[in-house]
């Protein structure tokens, strides 16, 4: 019995239909098809592909001529797919079919020399990888804005004095500046690591075939030189199996986005009424529809959500790769969309929050407020007596009787007066109420690394020198 006329085309469209007396289920079809998602790979796959014939045409592989049909082929797709005209069809299961099967409908017989010495293995592994190597570029650029943008924040709030929290109970003094220099280091470590993660995303499997390697006299480090990549990979099944990269990228993500949610968490308590530190413009907030007097933070509340869902990516990721054997497998179709969403969820975040930031609006009062209610300066008493020839642990006890009778009489230890705080230790002079006061401890850690006003601009400045601004 024939088949009918329409499953017969929908077999042809398949690479391997001659092998097969029936064509693919329809629900497998659905199941088993990427082209929707990885679609978005058009670019790099074109890009491996012309660096692949042209390396076949040096080679003496691919005539000179087929070499021509085929960049004149890929320029007509390039345009097609740019133009929103190309035609992305289920049957063709993938990009690369999808682009091949076009080619091949535009130049022939040269389209089907094309695969020579390739397969969709080899060829899928490079074009995720060169996909990832241009959004990792995106990424540190918009790593760079935002630590600009927190920069220009601290700049300008070096001398704001916020309580330092530990256990989310007030501790020391630090100036606001300082507090938001904190993230700039965060993120420009995950900028040291996003370049390190491309070094390994920066190399070549093509030229792997299947998973041994192919009988054609391939010049990889060529085809490596073309596409713009430090090495080619030396394991014909690792080139194909390797999903390290993303894994690894996927893992830098999550910490940045971690550290996006720690920020998130600061600014959402620091817009809170309780805190009432801060205010965040209007247009990254939103209403209730019920209570007309809120303003809720809904931006870092979302960017605190989405920090679990990268997270997921990388957990799932690492579930994906965990009991393959050698070499490629069907599961790794599934780290696309993972890989996919992981790079569009950060890099919307990043742009938003460089946004975000420069829309801070800063209340130093209510800051220093809060500063004064904590004892925020007893540390600072303990250093004077230690000054003055005292063992820090004996300092430490004495000014906890201090403390206490402070928060008996319901003022700050620098409303103590000196007589009153004499009665703790007779070597307590005039000197120690500079000692006592916020702006005193503030320029008393005036050290690499600390929180004093000079630091702080030390620190900008360094961080403009950095991001070359």
């Amino acid at each position: 019995m024939s088949q009918p006329a329409d499953n017969q085309l929908a077999n042809k469209a398949q690479a391997w239909s001659a092998l097969f007396s029936e064509p693919m289920s329809e629900l497998v079809k659905r199941y088993t098809a990427s082209v929707f998602f990885d679609k978005r790979l058009w670019a790099a796959d074109i890009q491996g592909s012309l660096a692949h014939a042209e390396m076949l045409k040096a080679q003496g592989i691919l005539p000179a001529e087929d070499h021509a049909a085929i960049e004149r082929g890929m320029a007509q797709i390039r345009g097609e797919i740019e133009a929103g005209s190309f035609e992305w069809k289920l049957d063709l299961e993938d990009v690369h079919l999808n682009i091949e099967a076009r080619l091949t409908e535009l130049v022939g017989i040269p389209a089907k020399r094309l695969h020579t010495g390739r397969s969709r293995n080899d060829q899928v592994a490079t074009d995720v990888r060169l996909w990832l190597r241009g959004e990792i570029d995106e990424l540190n650029t918009l790593l760079s804005a935002l630590q600009l943008a927190l920069v220009e924040v601290a700049e300008k709030n070096a001398e704001v004095i916020l309580p330092g929290f530990t256990h989310l109970q007030v501790a020391q003094p630090v100036a606001f500046g300082h507090h938001l220099l904190a993230y700039v280091e965060m993120f420009a470590r995950d900028a040291e690591r996003l370049a390190d993660t491309r070094r390994r995303v920066n190399r070549l499997p093509l030229g792997a075939a299947a998973l041994a390697g192919t009988s054609y006299p391939l010049d990889r480090e060529r085809v490596a030189k073309t596409l713009g990549m430090q090495e080619v990979c030396q394991n014909s099944l690792d080139a194909v199996s390797d999903r390290d990269f993303a894994i690894e990228f996927t893992a830098a993500a999550s910490l940045i986005m971690v550290h996006i949610s720690r920020l998130s968490e600061e600014l959402i308590l620091w817009m809170s009424q309780s805190f009432g530190f801060i205010d965040l413009a209007d247009r990254f907030c939103t209403g209730s529809s019920i209570m007309p007097q809120k303003k809720n933070p809904d931006v870092p509340e979302l960017a605190r959500g989405k920090t679990g869902r990268v997270v997921g990516h990388l957990m799932g990721l690492i579930t994906l790769m965990k009991g393959q054997p050698l070499a490629y497998n069907k599961d790794n179709q599934e780290d696309k969309e993972p890989l996919f969403d992981t790079v569009d969820t950060l890099k919307d975040t990043l742009r938003i929050f460089a946004e975000m930031a420069g829309g801070i609006t800063v209340k130093p009062e209510a800051m220093e407020r809060a500063a004064l209610k904590g004892y925020a300066t007893a540390t600072d008493l303990a250093d004077y007596l230690v000054k003055k020839g005292l063992a820090f642990r004996d300092a430490h006890e004495i000014v906890a009787h201090a403390v206490k009778t402070a928060i008996g009489m319901g003022v700050d230890l620098s409303a103590l007066p000196l007589a009153e705080l004499q009665k703790f230790d007779a070597r307590i002079g005039d000197d120690v109420f500079e000692v006592l006061s916020l702006r005193g401890s503030l320029n008393a850690r005036n050290i690499l690394g600390g929180t004093a006003p000079a630091q702080v601009r030390a620190q900008v400045a360094r961080h403009r020198a950095r991001l070359g601004a």
